[in-house]
């Protein structure tokens, strides 16, 4: 039986992985897309096999709750043994994203959401205006409160220890050695899929101090592409960038490794990319712009050796070739990575901020007119014969391709889909999760 890995390395960009992943062998496809530029959404097509706005995930309403059978579940209904493990907070059991998985795993940060565990986040959230002492009350409260005392001691300490990059007691990085252990622990049998999701390249950027050749460890935000820009210089930010990709590369090949002896397919993929200011944006909390969603993704077939293909593909069609390669059933708007892709355009989209940032926003000095105008949503085109167009705040970018007529065509493409009604006025976040998404620079 066929045994499928799929792993997403999240945040990577197309030209970093290009820089520091040559040892991965597989069929590469130099022409991929995200059909957006950030996790949730991107997830949700890949578990869905279709675009967001179909599947109803998007910046507003952020569960992994559509009405169709997602991957995971219909490999299961196919007799598959389903794995997962995730280093990030958005693809979790609170937003529906273990749907279909018969076990579901988080690194360490990912037990806040254990019942039993004390909340560290909403404590955080409700006393940041109390000064230091305040821990010691939290301490207390793990003493008397009803939860696992040392579990919660240990979550909060290794929570603190980590923001202040002391690897001794937080661990050395963000989840991938956690990940590569419970692999290399793991009894596989046949019929199984595993899906990880890494973070190592997702700021702030904090990688093992031996792979550290600067001092900045954090990360830009929104306020940076609205502002001038954050206060390093752009080669300081993106160094640290950089030196997590060479440490994921160097865990990854361990991963990889792993994997290969268990699994006859391994899929390798970036759910986005990253700004540096490029066009004035940092991050990836606005914008569709080329380096955001031109994501690497590659597929290893058992064979040595790498080979490219030019054709240009979506990560929708992720989620057509597992259910191919395992025999599997599905809705599914994509299409077979492994068989002859036909000529179509692919749409990406990306629906305004996220409700949870638009609330904040007010707090750090931005009236209604500048909330707005970054709330704006905006799509773009692949076309399968010129390149990528798309839209900004400011107008359009068309690459030169205006003679193929991008904007018909994506009218056209528009046109032929199904967007799912989701009221985001039905959607809340959990306060503990709150927290943790604001660590990352979600919220």
């Amino acid at each position: 039986m066929t045994n499928i890995a799929l792993v997403v390395l999240d945040t990577l960009r197309k030209d970093t992985f290009d820089d520091h992943f040559d040892w991965l062998p597989g069929v590469r496809f130099e022409n991929a897309w995200s059909p957006t530029a950030w996790t949730t959404p991107a997830h949700a097509a890949l578990f869905g096999g279709a675009y967001p706005s179909e599947l109803g995930v998007y910046a507003k309403t952020q569960s992994l709750d559509c009405t169709r059978p997602v991957l995971a579940e219909a490999l299961s209904e196919a007799g598959y043994r389903t794995r997962a493990f995730s280093a990030n907070a958005n693809i979790a059991a609170a937003f529906e994203f273990d749907r279909g998985f018969d076990e579901f795993r988080h690194s360490w940060r990912g037990r806040k959401h254990d019942e039993d565990i004390f909340d560290w986040g909403n404590f955080v959230s409700e006393t940041q205006d109390q000064g230091p002492s305040r821990f010691l009350r939290a301490v207390y409260e793990c003493l008397i409160g009803d939860v696992d005392t040392v579990a919660s001691l240990d979550y909060g300490v290794r929570m603190k220890a980590r923001d202040m990059g002391i690897e001794s007691v937080a661990g050395a990085d963000d989840g991938a050695r956690l990940a590569l252990e419970h692999i290399r622990e793991t009894e596989f049998g046949d019929q199984e899929f595993f899906f990880a999701n890494l973070m190592e390249v997702h700021g702030p950027y904090n990688p093992p101090s031996e792979y550290r050749q600067g001092e900045y460890t954090g990360s830009p935000n929104i306020d940076d592409t609205i502002g001038d820009g954050p206060d390093e210089s752009v080669e300081t930010i993106r160094g640290a960038y950089e030196d997590c990709a060479r440490y994921l590369s160097d865990v990854y090949s361990d991963i990889f490794a792993a994997l290969r002896e268990e699994f006859d397919y391994v899929i390798t993929l970036a759910d986005h990319g990253e700004l540096f200011g490029e066009d004035g944006a940092w991050a990836h909390n606005h914008g569709i712009y080329p380096d955001l969603v031109h994501v690497p993704l590659s597929v290893y077939d058992g064979r040595e050796g790498t080979t490219h293909r030019e054709d240009p593909v979506s990560l929708i069609d992720v989620h057509r070739t597992i259910l191919g390669l395992a025999g599997a059933s599905a809705l599914s708007r994509g299409h077979d990575l492994l068989g002859e892709i036909p000529e179509r355009d692919l749409l990406v989209e990306r629906y305004g901020l996220r409700t949870n940032r638009i609330e904040q926003m007010p707090a750090n000095g931005y009236d209604d007119t500048v909330i707005e105008w970054y709330d704006q949503p905006l799509e773009g085109i692949v076309l399968h014969d010129a390149g990528y167009a798309y839209e900004t705040l400011d107008g359009v970018e068309d690459g030169g391709i205006d003679d193929a007529d991008p904007w018909s065509r994506l009218d056209a493409l528009r046109d032929h889909l199904d967007e799912a009604a989701v009221s985001p006025d039905e959607e809340t976040v959990p306060e503990d999760v709150q927290a943790r998404l604001e660590d990352l620079g979600y919220a």
